[in-house]
């Protein structure tokens, strides 16, 4: 009788490989299930998808219900922890986008560390949130219907509260995360939400995080640009669009020596433009639809 072949009899149930495969396909189920848009519902979803996504240092209060602390939503904390709490009057609570671990929910993430964050001893920090099954949406915690008022900070200063002593460490480590800053404004104009300005150095761009179904804000952006229209002004120019968190950004490259507030007008007539755009649901035309293949081979996905 012959050897029986070992050929596609899978790994033994305790071997490293088995561990391996087992582990991806976990993480596959992960992806699978992970909510394409996890900050959806919420009146703030598109700046604070900002926040997580290229804001550098900018802050908010946010409005948690249901918790005597105040709350403020960060772009990122010391050591890129998830959560603190200050050791103050107040008892001040913090959590923040930019974190060192996080899951493919961001939104359960931001639920856990605001659960944490409600009831943590204070002078304490916690580097992951680490949600659950038992984690409420976040649109249980905090007030959906409410938009962020946001302070945008030129450095990490802020880190430090009132009254706290000087410490030479955490004064290096605030120096070492101030250069590596690309200065950032947020767009103030008339029916402009969630459009940033950002100094890359030698070019500056306006990234706008749109709210719309993507598929239906690139067609209105290839309509525009198929006649001319899709700019913020004088002297920009569309670079692209990136998807992220299942929202479509916009991209303009700037003059980096006009101020950001100098943006505001050209950015309020686009959004006017692509309000009237995204109405219209007529066939595209030849043109419109080769601006619209081109603008999807310049966009790109970030996760």
């Amino acid at each position: 009788m012959g050897k029986k072949s070992k050929r596609n009899s899978g790994p033994k149930p305790d071997s490293r490989r088995a561990e391996l495969l087992e582990q991806r396909r976990a993480e596959r189920e992960a992806l699978s299930s992970a909510p394409v848009r996890p900050f959806e519902g919420l009146a703030f979803e598109c700046d604070i998808v900002a926040m997580r996504e290229f804001v550098a240092s900018a802050s908010a209060s946010l409005p948690v219900t249901g918790s005597d602390r105040p709350f403020t939503l960060a772009t990122v904390l010391p050591g890129a922890v998830a959560a603190l709490v200050r050791d103050d009057e107040q008892k001040n609570a913090f959590v923040a986008m930019q974190v060192q671990t996080f899951s493919e929910d961001l939104s359960a993430d931001l639920a856990a560390s605001v659960v944490w964050a409600s009831s943590a001893t204070p002078g304490t920090s916690t580097a992951a949130s680490n949600p659950s099954a038992e984690t409420p949406a976040l649109t249980e915690l905090v007030d959906a219907t409410s938009p962020l008022d946001i302070t945008v900070h030129k450095d990490f200063w802020w880190w430090i509260p009132e009254g706290a002593g000087a410490d030479p460490e955490v004064d290096a480590t605030i120096e070492r995360a101030n250069g590596a800053i690309l200065p950032s404004a947020r767009i103030t104009a008339d029916g402009v939400s969630a459009a940033w300005w950002v100094d890359a150095g030698d070019k500056a761009h306006i990234r706008w995080v749109r709210p719309e179904d993507e598929d239906q804000l690139m067609i209105a952006l290839a309509r525009l640009q198929s006649v001319g229209e899709l700019h913020v002004g004088e002297g920009s120019r569309f670079a692209g669009s990136f998807r992220t968190r299942g929202l479509l950004v916009p991209v303009f490259d700037l003059d980096p020596e006009v101020h950001p507030d100098e943006w505001a007008t050209g950015t309020a007539a686009l959004g006017r433009r692509l309000d009237e755009t995204l109405a219209d649901t007529s066939e595209l035309t030849s043109e419109q639809r080769r601006a619209r293949d081109g603008l999807r081979s310049r966009q790109v996905t970030l996760r």
